[in-house]
């Protein structure tokens, strides 16, 4: 949905809730004034009438207005109820009206208007509190850029922008669209988009976020993507696909919901002709209204629905939400899900008499001219090491099994140990024990084995507690799956406390495993980073997508997106479904015992139970449900107060040459 469209609905929401205010304020000072009137001028009912008429129209009119509109177009809403209660008082005040008595009258029928127009306002104001997270999305919307073109800089519209245009972003600007890091560096809050709290560093060629702010240097950034195709336009309009998905016991209350107020109106009927009150009809009729019922679970959502966004967890469709609260097992993906997916160098083992220096800066001297991951780990810890790289001639790269180049004369090689067998070099002398499920590199200088470097795909550190969380949540089938080898997948597996482990898997075969956990009675979440894994998220019951900040796969590939890269966020989101099952449970036990317990009394004592006591009643009935759904909005505070999991850093310099 468009950002100026949905500006534009919620305002105009808004507006008509501030004028429904005024009229409401009108109506009730009108009716107030008929109990001071009533005081002033004793035994003169004209005045206090007058008032009290006029007011009760006021404040009734609208909702007449309202109930003959849902009858028009065929569908029943409490406000036919409403409607009844109103004009019975109303005509009790015309016909029947007892001297200096409120009840039965005018007054009466104000009353029950004005508090009934407070709960519709506090139903509104609900529906409205549901887009609070779109209202400040739409906030931090860049409105803004500063467009840079050659040596000129201008100031255009944010949705002007178009991808390879260039921006300058000034500390405290909000970064007008996602784009890479041309020149500069900064530190830059996108706690909107991931929901961590801590501000990240931003350098040349890293990737931001529009509508992140930028907090401290001044950056160039190329636009990759503007307007609604940010990440933030992704955001803004999963929020509202959410708000506009409907849970399976609103679906069931719907269903029923044609029968209710034929039926209350059957039980007024009988009420009236035992009891011969038409003030025992008004306060059934007034209890009867299912204001508690219709909001006990649409604002328990919209809690639960805020505080999961809040943590940059992203629901699609309620019914998502709904169903975490009963899985039975989840299998994660191993790659870029329970490890960073980012190659990095663990270990050094030099060859006997070689140091270990000496081999990282023969290394690096070639690996510095791919563009490999395992070549970028190696120049990432030389650099840490602060060990410089000679200069390499003849660079030459062979596709998958190593590189290869002259420094200082001598040929170096460096790759897969097969690959340096072919060329005549016998690597096999080196010693490799404890080497097992690292991916190793091999260097040689002069056609002389200078030892080895282990490299690993390293674990989040918060995944195993994690893990052991959801364990403690009583599911039993934590599988890991993964397309590597056995010796890492054990490894892996090992400290993440799986129960179970397939390694060696293509992403076929992944579809088959959730397949079968589904066959065996088990209600799947299924945990991968959206690239490869898409049949297997699909299939799950519930699909999680990791670290879907900026990725297109992963926000479309599953039913849930995490926006960060925390799996902490998975023993939240289920602990989350359950307490919002409890809390909708509350809501509605008390909706239907307020209307079964005071409309009984309602119906014998009408002397305890007025019109306008019942109103006031309802209201609080509305108010209560409305603060027990409002407790979700706090879930997983402390999760956002918890220092956002730093990346797995690469083995220290000193411990790597040692």
């Amino acid at each position: 949905m468009p950002h100026d469209h949905l500006k534009e609905m919620v305002n105009d929401q808004t507006g008509k809730a501030g004028s429904q205010i005024i009229a409401t304020l009108i109506g009730g000072i009108l009716v107030l004034n008929s109990f001071v009137a009533q005081w002033f001028f004793p035994g003169q009912p004209f005045y206090a009438d007058a008032l009290a008429f006029v007011g009760a129209l006021v404040l009734g009119v609208p909702l007449l207005k309202h109930a003959a509109q849902g009858l028009w177009e065929g569908h029943a809403h409490m406000d036919e109820l409403v409607g009844l209660a109103f004009l019975a008082a109303f005509a009790q005040g015309a016909y029947a009206r007892s001297d200096g008595q409120a009840e039965g009258g005018y007054q009466a029928a104000g009353a029950i208007a004005f508090f009934m127009i407070i709960s519709t306002l506090i139903e509104n104001r609900t529906a409205l509190g549901a887009r609070a997270s779109i209202e400040s999305l739409i906030r931090i919307t860049p409105t803004r850029a500063h467009k840079i073109d050659g040596a000129h800089e201008a100031e255009i519209e944010a949705k002007d922008l178009k991808p390879g245009d260039r921006v300058r972003v000034r500390p405290g600007d909000n970064i007008p669209g996602d784009g890479r890091v041309v020149s500069g560096a900064s530190t830059v809050n996108q706690a909107n988009i991931t929901g961590e709290s801590l501000p990240v560093d931003k350098a040349a060629g890293d990737e931001v976020f529009g509508g992140t702010i930028n907090l401290t240097g001044v950056m160039e950034v190329e636009i990759t993507k503007a307007g609604a195709d940010t990440t933030l336009g992704k955001v803004q309009e999963l929020i509202l696909q959410a708000e506009r998905s409907r849970a399976p016991i609103m679906r069931v209350i719907d269903r029923y919901a044609m029968w209710y107020t034929p039926t209350v109106l059957m039980l007024a009927g009988i009420v009236l002709f035992f009891t011969k009150n038409m003030n025992s009809v008004v306060s059934l009729l007034v209890i009867s209204c299912p204001c508690a019922i219709v909001l006990a679970t649409p604002t328990a959502m919209v809690a639960a629905l805020s505080a999961a966004a809040r943590l940059g967890i992203l629901v699609k469709n309620v019914t998502d939400l709904e169903t975490a609260r009963n899985l039975t097992a989840i299998v994660f993906d191993k790659t870029g899900t329970l490890t960073t997916g980012a190659l990095t160098v663990t270990r050094l083992s030099p060859a006997p008499g070689v140091d270990g220096a000496d081999l990282l800066a023969a290394a690096v001297a070639v690996e510095q001219h791919s563009k490999h991951p395992v070549a970028k780990a190696v120049v990432e810890i030389a650099r840490k090491a602060r060990v410089e790289p000679g200069e390499a001639e003849g660079f030459e790269e062979v596709s998958g099994r190593g590189v290869r180049g002259k420094v200082g004369g001598q040929d170096v090689l460096v790759g897969r140990a097969n690959w340096l067998m072919e060329q005549g070099i016998d690597v096999a002398e080196l010693d490799t024990a404890g080497a097992d499920g690292m991916s190793l590199l091999f260097v040689t200088r002069g056609g002389k084995p200078l030892g080895w470097i282990g490299l690993e795909d390293r674990t989040r550190p918060e995944a195993a507690r994690a893990i052991d969380d959801l364990r403690g949540q009583g599911l039993r089938q934590l599988v890991m799956v993964t397309g590597d080898r056995w010796s890492v997948a054990r490894r892996v597996s090992a400290e993440m406390h799986c129960t179970d482990v397939k390694a060696e898997v293509l992403p076929g075969q992944k579809l088959e495993i959730v397949e079968d956990l589904k066959s065996r009675g088990h209600t799947v979440c299924v945990i991968g980073d959206g690239v490869n894994d898409a049949p297997a998220l699909a299939a799950g019951h519930v699909g999680i997508a990791m670290g879907a900040a900026g990725s297109d796969v992963a926000i479309h590939s599953a039913t849930i997106a995490l926006m960060n890269s925390n799996l902490n966020r998975v023993p939240f989101l289920i602990q989350l479904s359950r307490d919002l099952n409890g809390v909708v449970k509350q809501n509605l036990l008390l909706g239907a015992g307020f209307i079964v317990v005071f409309g009984t009394l309602g119906a014998v004592k009408p002397d305890l139970v007025t019109p306008v006591i019942a109103a006031i009643l309802h209201v609080f009935s509305s108010v209560f449900v409305i603060f027990n759904s409002a407790r979700l909005v706090r879930a997983g505070e402390h999760l956002d107060q918890a220092p956002a999991a730093a990346r797995p850093a690469a083995l220290p310099a000193k411990e790597a040459l040692a």
